[in-house]
């Protein structure tokens, strides 16, 4: 966390999220445990499968790509009810 009152209180409390974030370990897809840590930017592998996954810049997962997972998954359950409906 930035200590010095330089650059003002918004900045320094959204900087110190920021490090909060980069710092926390997050669940693996893979193996599921909570042993994903973010090594450079946007990579992130996990401590006891050694999986490597691309994420965010500061965190594993977004809101971005949270919203894209659900997309994805209700296109696929659409396509396959379309297959059995046919």
């Amino acid at each position: 966390m930035i200590s010095t009152p330089r650059y003002g209180r918004k900045t320094r409390k959204r900087y110190g999220k920021t490090e909060q974030q980069t710092r926390e370990l997050y669940e693996c897809p893979t193996c599921g445990k909570k042993k994903l840590r973010r090594r450079s930017f946007a990579i992130f592998v996990c401590k006891s499968c050694n999986s490597v996954v691309a994420g965010g810049a500061y965190r594993a997962n977004t809101e971005a790509g949270d919203t894209a997972r659900r997309a994805v998954i209700a296109y696929m359950q659409g396509q396959l009810s379309a297959e059995e409906g046919s």
